[in-house]
């Protein structure tokens, strides 16, 4: 059978799982909605945390970033992984113990404030819909290849498929669905890679593969190292970012991750605290095992596709290339009129992406109407690395399938995560807990789904027009959350001094100033478009990285406002004092 016979099968059947689980799974209650009724067992939340955690940017992004960056793409191996050790540790037991089912509704009442409630809520807002732009790019991307539809209607297809069953299991259906959905993802993600590291080194582990010999007794990475030098590439094992652009990225992604709500609230979906820690662990083995694998597709993607395109005549080039060449997601011009692919450093198109016209080249190549003047003739959009690398190492239509299956999973995995935490920041901590306290379950469960439509719509929007690579965008995103959340956060925990005012001021300063630094340098959306270019970065800090910025601003301010005002009310002090106490914590509180 072809690729596309088998994904409709592939796709169609986990695509009825996931939808059966919403149906059987549905919500009642606010309670089973927002943290699927406090009753998930420690192993499927540490399933579904795993799924939730790990996005299109983790399956389809990290992998094509580290691919084409090299040693400077393992600042987000390194800062994702590190962040979720720190969430595990520092953060999840407090905040399960202190019972609130949103990161907005535990800074409202720790700091006793609506005004501390709402700033959070404007927050999570934006760390939100800023994620989920790379969950839906990422679904455009797959559909677009393996459905044979332009990336657009991939992306009205996710959105239709997550909203049902977010919209119908709120949390509860999304923890189980979350379960099937990582056993898809992983799966999918790490047959390819024992099959190619089989073909490539012989070594069935993908992790030692890497650094293995192949048949002609070069070892992998020294083989794509010179294959890069020798096209006038850096070392794929050297790097070209600075050390300090490196350290405020790391970081960022790092302290970012403990502050994203939607990773957050997954640990008020168990009984008990000491749950919460089981299912922490749990999850972090889950993860490991993507994460230590990643390295190694994205050494094996990138030796391939040199070695498949390079100095090849475009008629001759395999079907795969023809294929995501249709999508818009590779692109080649003829600079020199040989009619072969050159595939050498500089930029292959003016602008984010390539324009095409209706008209064929000589060889029946699509044409680029913003092609660059620079020495590179080939575009490859880096998020298609892990999608096209079974095609292009000749692997079986069934694993090519299965791995658009795990990326589907990945992206709609985390989408419904996020959109739960838009709809319940609107529906709980905004509506209810500030303009209509009185309001009954159902109607707030109500505005909930209203709100999960809503939101679909909006990072629909940003799925179609985004502002960057899925692991970039998700980078900006974790920016977002270390700037505003994680001070305010950690602070709420382990500081009886820090008040209303101080956090307040905080989260606006950190946000606002990350936000700015984000709109100018990499949307260029605000200020002259002549000084966002990465020579005018401030200190050499790449727009991914000024989350770090935001953040010791945010602590800077937040504890000298707190200094000159007064303390918190002893009530709250005593709630302060309680939290860090191991034992002693109840079921989450029912809204």
């Amino acid at each position: 059978m072809g690729i596309q016979t088998w994904t409709f099968i592939i796709v169609g059947l986990t695509f009825a799982l996931y939808i059966g689980i919403a149906i059987w799974s549905r919500a009642s209650s606010t309670k089973e909605f927002y943290v699927a009724g406090g009753g998930v067992s420690p192993l499927a939340n540490g399933l579904a945390t795993a799924a939730d955690w790990m996005s299109a940017a983790s399956f389809l992004g990290m992998a094509g970033i580290i691919a084409f960056s090299g040693y400077d793409g393992s600042v987000y191996l390194m800062g994702w992984t590190g962040g979720y050790v720190l969430l595990a540790l520092l953060l999840a037991p407090y905040l399960r113990k202190f019972g609130k089912f949103t990161v907005p509704d535990f800074i409202g009442d720790r700091y006793y404030s609506n005004l501390a409630r709402t700033v959070a809520v404007v927050a999570a807002l934006f760390v939100s819909f800023t994620y989920v732009a790379g969950q839906m790019r990422g679904v455009g991307v797959v559909f677009s290849r393996f459905l044979d539809v332009e990336v657009n209607t991939g992306v009205y297809i996710g959105m239709a498929v997550v909203l049902f069953y977010a919209f119908l299991g709120g949390m509860k259906g999304i923890t189980y669905t979350q379960v099937a959905q990582y056993c898809v993802l992983i799966f999918a993600f790490m047959v390819p890679a024992i099959f190619i590291s089989i073909m490539a080194t012989g070594n069935p582990v993908p992790q030692l593969g890497m650094g293995s010999a192949g048949a002609d007794g070069v070892y992998l990475l020294d083989k794509l190292d010179g294959l890069m030098t020798d096209l006038g590439f850096t070392a794929y094992t050297d790097g070209t970012k600075s050390s300090t652009d490196i350290f405020f990225i790391t970081a960022a992604l790092m302290l970012g991750t403990a502050g994203l709500p939607h990773v957050i609230i997954r640990f008020f979906t168990v009984p008990k605290v000491k749950d919460a820690r089981k299912s922490a662990g749990y999850a972090l083995l889950f993860i490991a095992i993507l994460y230590t694998t990643a390295p190694a597709i994205a050494v094996f993607a990138r030796t391939n596709l040199m070695e498949t395109v390079q100095d090849t005549p475009y008629k001759e080039i395999p079907d795969w290339f023809t294929k995501w060449e249709e999508t818009g997601l590779i692109a080649w011009t003829d600079k020199n009129g040989d009619g072969k692919i050159q595939y050498l450093p500089g930029s292959a198109v003016e602008g984010k992406k390539p324009m095409f016209s209706e008209a064929r080249g000589t060889v029946g190549q699509r044409l680029i109407t913003n092609a660059s003047a620079t020495r590179n003739e080939l575009y490859v959009d880096r998020d298609i690395t892990v999608l096209a690398n079974p095609e292009i190492a000749g692997l079986p239509n069934w694993i090519i399938a299965l791995v658009a299956a795990g990326g589907l999973a990945a992206a709609l995995s985390t989408a419904a995560g996020l959109l739960l935490v838009i709809s319940t920041s609107i529906s709980h901590d905004l509506i209810k807990k500030q303009f209509a306290p009185n309001i009954s379950d159902k109607r707030e469960l109500l505005i909930a789904r209203v709100s999960s439509l809503f939101a679909v719509v909006v990072a629909g929007y940003f799925g179609i027009n985004p502002p960057g690579f899925v692991a970039s965008v998700v980078a900006l995103a974790f920016g977002l959350a270390a700037s505003s959340f994680f001070p305010a956060i950690v602070m709420g925990i382990f500081s009886k001094r820090m008040n209303r005012e101080g956090a307040i001021t905080g989260m606006i300063a950190g946000l606002a100033i990350t936000s700015y630094y984000i709109a100018h340098f990499k949307l260029g959306w605000i200020g002259n478009p002549e000084t966002s270019t990465e020579t005018h970065w401030w200190f050499g800090i790449s727009p991914e990285g000024f989350g770090t910025v935001g953040m010791l601003v945010n602590f800077v301010i937040a504890i000298v406002i707190s200094r000159f005002t007064a303390p918190p009310p002893a009530e709250v002090q005593e709630i302060v004092e309680n939290i860090r106490i191991p034992s002693g914590a109840g079921d989450a509180v029912q809204h």
